[in-house]
């Protein structure tokens, strides 16, 4: 069995001859991760207002890239996976790209369903949305409140805590970790592994240490075809995927659900915290936690941007021409900002939910794993609520502040008190 390489060197199979390159766009922008990290709304706006709804920008090391900002465009891009792929072998403005850029993780060439097209892709996807209905929903809720029970026994009696470092964002990989079949043990040691990751301390090492673990997960998965979780899903799917689509899955499915999951449990909870609408709700009621939820996805969403979309020919798109190979960059939360569809919450439009927050189409995050998402979030909140009705934020709301990334979004930390209680 293959060892799955983090960081391929890529090579585009695609090409029919020189790259084309990117053609000097004299109204590109230079963004950088710092322009996201405050006033989201305002940027966009800005941007919307001088170059339209789809903008030329330079991201950190000069690297072009079309950042797609209207509603109506990302739809196009989105349901159209022909004509805007996902194999990021087709940008022609690898020779721009070195190997420690910030986003080489996200756009790096790697063998997982990620970067799969056409009938390959339906392959593995399919295998994937079998595995994960798998998980009975009434299982989920009840892992989900022990998971968030144990959490809260660590700090319940200190009456103070940091509900993102001790709460939310050690939920999601102790859920998932349990849903692929991991045990107690090999569940913390995949959170402490992922934390590594995430935080860039990990390296090489700790990426080697993931894949081991899935190697180990999958070998377990064979011997006990009679279990029903994930991996025993992936491991016996008619799909017949090979060992190595497997890990690469399942470490995908990892990646896409420890961050994303974390900061939708610390971005609804910051509005319930900040916004007097929800005051009633954090004091002892559950009903608003689903509107909260709803809210967030449109105005605070976890992944506000996704990189990428590489044009398999050349188009127009908002009155720019598009170029084969170049790059794409889903601008989700500034769809979600377009005035055409932006909900006002505060006149009741609570149910709607047409929101980018999981991109579209067919490269979209799956209904199922969508629905996976919402329920151990939705859990996360309403156990704390339960558990302590009086927790308010230990700081002013002015004071939280938003992490600096380009990809991600969410508040660094979040300092609560509450009274303190036995288990």
């Amino acid at each position: 069995m293959t060892t799955p390489d983090p960081t391929p060197v890529p090579e585009d199979p695609f090409a029919a001859g020189p790259p084309q390159g990117w053609p000097e766009q004299p109204d590109a922008v230079v963004l950088d991760a710092d322009a996201f990290r405050h006033s989201q709304d305002d940027l966009y706006r800005r941007l919307r207002r001088d170059h339209g709804p789809v903008v030329p920008v330079l991201l950190e090391r000069q690297i072009p890239v079309w950042l797609v900002l209207g509603y109506r465009e990302m739809v196009r891009v989105t349901t159209d996976p022909k004509t805007f792929a996902r194999d990021s072998r087709r940008w022609h403005s690898w020779d721009k790209v070195p190997d420690d850029w910030e986003l080489m993780t996200f756009v790096g060439y790697r063998p997982t369903m990620l970067f799969t097209e056409g009938a390959e892709h339906e392959r593995r996807a399919e295998a994937i949305i079998d595995s994960m209905e798998v998980v009975d929903p009434f299982e989920l809720r009840a892992l989900c409140e022990r998971v968030a029970d144990d959490l809260i026994d660590d700090f319940a009696g200190s009456g103070s805590a940091d509900l993102i470092a001790d709460y939310a964002c050690r939920i999601p990989l102790r859920v998932l970790s349990r849903m692929y079949g991991l045990d107690g043990a090999e569940s913390e040691e995949l959170q402490q592994i992922t934390v590594d990751l995430v935080s860039g301390v990990g390296g090489p090492a700790a990426h080697q240490k993931m894949v081991d673990q899935m190697v180990s997960l999958l070998a377990q998965a064979r011997a006990n075809p009679d279990r029903k979780n994930i991996s025993t899903v992936l491991a016996f799917h008619p799909a017949g995927l090979t060992d190595d689509e497997i890990i690469n899955d399942l470490l995908g499915n990892v990646y896409a659900a420890h961050q994303p999951t974390t900061d939708l449990i610390g971005n609804a909870l910051r509005l319930m915290l900040t916004d007097e609408r929800f005051a009633v709700t954090m004091s002892g009621g559950r009903r608003s936690v689903g509107q909260a939820l709803n809210e967030v996805l449109w105005e605070a969403t976890p992944v506000p941007n996704w990189i990428g979309r590489w044009a398999a020919e050349d188009t127009m798109l908002g009155n720019r021409r598009i170029r084969k190979g170049d790059c794409l960059m889903l601008g989700l939360a500034a769809a979600n900002a377009d005035p055409d569809v932006r909900p006002d919450f505060r006149a009741g439009a609570a149910g709607n939910q047409a929101h980018m927050a999981f991109s579209h189409g067919t490269h979209g995050c799956p209904p199922v794993a969508r629905e996976l998402a919402e329920a151990i979030a939705m859990a996360a909140i309403e156990v704390l609520i339960d558990r302590l009705p009086d927790v308010s934020l230990a700081i002013a709301p002015e004071e939280l502040e938003w992490r600096s990334g380009l990809m991600m979004r969410g508040v660094s930390a979040m300092p609560v008190e509450f009274s303190a209680t036995s288990h």
